[in-house]
């Protein structure tokens, strides 16, 4: 989704801790464009964990019948998108001639690389009745050496992402190894992303990664003897063998993988070059970029 907001890096409440967690993100609502998402990445302190620099909790937002989400065409460059809905329906839309419904369980990888316009709205029979939508969007950097790839789009139906029990834990591994099952979503350095299900008492002892991000989808739980509520993010220490309990029924996101060093953001812009965010700002200003066929009446102007 679009970035709406020109000046990305929010001004979050920061928690300093100790032992298993090194911070505690609180996120801030942010519009885009007729609904509101929880954004818990990036903020001041904290801008990029491992390869992973945006994180939206989107929704529930519920829509009345006729109502639905409407994010006009958009570019980005220098990123991965990664959208996985919890409940109803998105229509992507994208500068490849891609067209592809997203419906909870699957996960769409969109890869900007040099550049690439994309729409994300709803189809006519999902907006005929009253509905609700519900999920994250997260965003990758790509390496240095990928920044500047050829565009393209993946689509993983739910029934190809692996699932497993892990001592009564249900955990899907949506990007990477865990657990002994590896992900066939593709990624571009060392990346973890999982999610699991964790009844009142059940622990689970969280895969290593260099760097680490836990976010509470729904519920509580206490991880290294500090409590994280609902909607928050620890960012975890590097320590083997961290294990979380929960105190409520809890849906947890573990994201993370290796460092990639500084990168600049400027609305849906990101790069290891500030030079190249000001000639992606230029191109779109002056319609340089492709169009997204079947959505080209109308776009998100250049913020400011």
């Amino acid at each position: 989704m679009s970035n709406l907001a020109p000046d990305t890096e929010l001004d979050c409440p920061i928690t300093d801790e100790c032992g298993a967690i090194v911070q505690l993100l609180q996120p801030r609502n942010r519009d885009l464009g007729g609904f509101s998402v929880r954004r818990v990445l990036p903020v001041i302190g904290r801008k990029i964990i491992g390869p992973w620099i945006f994180f939206d909790h989107m929704g529930p937002a519920h829509f009345a019948a006729g109502d639905g989400i409407n994010v006009r065409p958009h570019p980005h460059i220098g990123i991965a998108t990664v959208t996985y809905l919890f409940e109803g329906e998105i229509l992507h839309r994208d500068s490849l001639g891609s067209q592809q419904p997203i419906r909870p369980g699957d996960i769409n990888l969109m890869v900007a690389g040099r550049g690439i316009v994309h729409s994300e709205r709803e189809r006519p029979e999902i907006k005929a009745s009253d509905h609700t939508l519900h999920g994250l969007q997260l965003w990758l950097a790509l390496p240095e050496t990928y920044e500047e790839t050829e565009p393209a789009f993946y689509h993983y139906p739910g029934d190809t992402v692996p699932s497993v029990s892990v001592d009564g834990v249900q955990v899907r591994v949506m990007m990477g190894t865990a657990f002994g099952a590896a992900s066939p979503v593709k990624t571009f350095a060392d990346t973890l992303y999982i999610e699991a299900w964790l009844k009142p008492g059940q622990k689970l002892t969280l895969p290593d990664a260099e760097e680490r991000g836990l976010y509470v989808a729904k519920g509580k739980l206490r991880a290294g003897g500090t409590e994280v509520p609902e909607y928050s993010m620890a960012v975890l220490a590097a320590h083997e063998g961290v294990t979380v309990e929960a105190i409520e029924d809890t849906r947890l996101a573990l994201v993370g993988g290796e460092p990639l060093g500084r990168r600049f953001i400027e609305w849906n812009f990101v790069s290891s070059r500030k030079e190249r965010i000001e000639q992606a700002k230029d191109d779109w200003q002056n319609q340089r970029f492709p169009i997204v066929p079947g959505d080209e009446e109308d776009y998100i102007p250049l913020p400011g």
